[in-house]
């Protein structure tokens, strides 16, 4: 007989492990079991090896809630960031939850039947298994393959290609000439990282990022773990880091010159010589239009002002059999080619969904809240944010999916979709993410659901509004319709 669950959990990253915590803790009369295609723990800590990977966020708020970060570093490693998420699932005994080796591939709802019949592949095998609730913490890109363009004359260069997300085990970079290719979080990260083992990193870029160096250790923990217990002390600086990220970002909606040249300010602080600031380190954007790269303990400008890391801005004419060939006449020689170009973005962890045997197009839906779809029923997903960590937003959601669940069994509804109202028709369509300009979200459009002009049909992206709007609100709204 298929198995049946009350909520399937896709997914045992942070998002699935969180997922997994709150429903044993708040719905404890539920069954749930959490599916993952790999073979463990981790989604993201586990599948980069690249050098260097750690946090783009601090481990106060990318940490969960029910289990503040103590560490002492809040720009943690994956490896660092991996035991942390070991010791949770063992602390609240999660394990018996998870099935490792189970890629979902489709889902279909019943309406006759009030539930989701889910196949995957069970390493070879097709299985099923029916739930009430469909629970999505894949994440937002594809696990099998990033985002990788085609470069004019790749083929004749010479040495190795690599992208980030499928490193080679073992990669013998020593004394090498290595070319990173992108100007985002994990090309930051490579070039620091890379450079004390290569003969010479050097990172093209089209177009620069803005870059904020931050200590990996903060003084305001170190002293307040001086006087109080580190549990406390984290949930304190948990808050103080939300506020303060809250207050930056909106610094640079409302004074994003402000915002500007303080963030140049802070980078030439850091570089020894002015000549490699400018073009190198003036974006053609305003402040967090994209993601802000974070450089701890300023590694990236150390590297820089040592002579192991230097920066070319530029386009891309071609590869060589040698190295790369910009469009401004330069050459940069490589033995190693590192195309740290991005995610693809997908939608569902690439698997097909479907009401009644008719596949959903998600690009067709509105988005509830940001996690979920109209017209979708029994249909979450797990999100964070662009402009802060993002365990803030999938904890919330988490606690929605939780009181969704418990108002559903409360008043014996076993099916609950986002339905728009008569006024909601004719709504201004927005993107998904909203003010946000960063290219892997521009090149999955189509794929995203619209954002609308009034609530709830919004993805607000304001973790403290959020609080209010997905924390707080009543479950029952007249939109979130019950049946």
């Amino acid at each position: 007989m298929t198995e049946h669950v009350d909520v399937l959990i896709v997914g045992a990253g942070i998002s699935g492990i969180g997922a997994a915590y709150h429903l044993q803790d708040q719905c404890p009369d539920r069954t749930f079991a959490v599916i993952e295609a790999r073979e463990s723990i981790g989604g993201t800590w586990d599948l980069f090896r690249y050098p260097g990977i750690r946090s783009d966020s601090d481990m106060y708020t990318l940490g969960f809630s029910f289990r503040p970060w103590t560490h002492e570093k809040t720009i943690a490693t994956a490896d660092t960031i991996m035991r942390y998420l070991e010791d949770t699932v063992a602390e609240f005994d999660l394990a018996k939850y998870m099935r490792f080796g189970h890629r979902m591939n489709s889902a279909d709802w019943s309406t006759t039947d009030a539930r989701w019949t889910v196949t995957m592949d069970r390493r070879g095998e097709t299985v099923t298994m029916t739930c009430g609730l469909l629970y999505m913490c894949s994440g937002y890109y594809s696990y099998r393959k990033g985002h990788r363009p085609h470069f004019t004359g790749e083929e004749s260069f010479g040495g190795q290609i690599i992208h980030p997300q499928h490193w080679p085990e073992n990669l013998d970079y020593d004394g090498k000439r290595v070319a990173v290719i992108g100007s985002g979080a994990t090309a930051m990260t490579l070039v620091p990282s890379m450079a004390d083992r290569a003969g010479h990193v050097t990172l093209i870029q089209r177009s620069p990022s803005y870059v904020i160096a931050q200590p990996s250790v903060d003084p305001v923990g170190q002293a307040l773990r001086k006087v109080l217990p580190a549990t406390k002390a984290s949930t304190i600086l948990r808050e103080k880091n939300i506020r303060f990220t809250d207050f930056l970002y909106r610094q640079t909606r409302t004074d994003p010159d402000k915002v500007r040249r303080l963030l140049f300010k802070r980078v030439k602080e850091q570089l020894d010589d002015r000549s490699k600031f400018d073009p190198h380190f003036i974006p053609r954007y305003d402040p967090w239009d994209q993601r802000l790269c974070l450089v701890p303990d300023g590694d990236l400008f150390s590297a820089i002002n040592n002579g192991d890391a230097s920066i070319a801005t530029d386009t891309i004419d071609s590869f060589t059999p040698t190295g790369i060939q910009l469009s401004g006449g330069e050459h940069i020689d490589a033995d190693i080619i590192v195309t740290a170009t991005g995610l693809t973005i997908v939608t569902m962890g690439e698997a097909d969904i479907a009401i009644d045997g008719t596949l959903v197009n998600f690009g067709d839906t509105w988005t509830y809240k940001g996690f979920a779809y109209s017209g979708v029923p029994n249909l979450l997903s797990s999100f964070g944010y662009v402009n802060a960590s993002w365990t803030l937003g999938s904890e919330l959601i988490n606690e929605y999916a939780c009181r969704l669940l418990n108002h559903m069994r409360d008043t014996g509804t076993h099916t609950a979709t986002p339905r728009l109202r008569p006024t909601d028709h004719g709504m201004q369509a927005r993107p998904w993410v909203d003010d946000f300009s960063a290219n892997y979200l521009a090149r999955a459009s189509d794929q995203l659901p619209r954002q609308g002009d009034r609530e709830p049909w919004l993805n607000t992206q304001d973790y403290l509004k959020d609080r209010a709007f997905i924390g707080k609100a009543p479950i029952d709204d007249g939109v979130m319709t019950f049946s």
